[in-house]
């Protein structure tokens, strides 16, 4: 098993090696030419972005800056955005799922290190981390390795999510603990604001 095998299964390795080095000079090629991109550049961005992953929906849109460790190690669904400032370190399994947004400055890390200093200076490992369809993560947030957060999940702007989020919660804080569920009353309030922009745009 090579580094970069090792890295991939959650295994102590070193960050070494001609594979992890040219998977890591290709991210930062790819990242600084999506960086220095302009507004008027959205079909060269969407390219950069589709050649960087893993794999991704037919829409997606990050705004720059942006910075990965391989890119190759995340994938999105269909219709992710990331504001500003986005991090993702993927030493490990990024699995981002369909209508996910992103708030600024939120950063995802599946790079962890050793409790021990001795060991903490030879070597280091990973932990893959999930997010389910139509969560919504606020500004400033960041999500720790091995995190799993489900389904219809909103995230409080600068949380420090260390533990599983399930389905269906509001949750925030450091660390980050639900809030409250979400409900149809929830459901229903929303809808019944997005009837009445759909009566008063349409008269308009």
């Amino acid at each position: 098993m090579n580094q970069k095998a090792r890295m991939l299964a959650g295994k102590l390795y070193v960050a070494q090696g001609p594979e992890l080095k040219a998977d890591c000079h290709r991210s930062r090629r790819l990242t600084r030419l999506f960086n220095a991109t302009t507004e008027e550049q959205q079909e060269e961005r969407l390219a950069l972005l589709k050649e960087l992953f893993a794999a991704t929906g037919e829409r997606l849109y990050i705004e720059p800056p942006f910075r990965c460790d391989y890119g190759g190690n995340i994938q999105v669904g269909e219709g992710f955005y990331a504001n500003f400032d986005c991090i993702i370190l993927d030493v490990c399994r990024v699995s981002i799922g369909e209508r996910v947004l992103f708030g600024p400055r939120v950063c995802v890390y599946t790079a962890s290190h050793p409790i021990d200093a001795g060991v903490r200076a030879e070597l280091e490992l990973g932990r893959p981390v999930t997010i389910g369809d139509d969560v919504w993560v606020g500004g400033n947030t960041v999500i720790n390795p091995g995190v799993r957060i489900g389904n219809r999940v909103v995230i409080g702007a600068g949380s420090v999510v260390t533990k599983d989020i399930p389905d269906d919660v509001v949750a925030a804080g450091n660390p980050c603990r639900i809030i409250r569920s979400i409900t149809e009353e929830d459901r229903q309030y929303w809808q019944q604001l997005r009837e009445e922009y759909r009566a008063e745009t349409e008269e308009a």
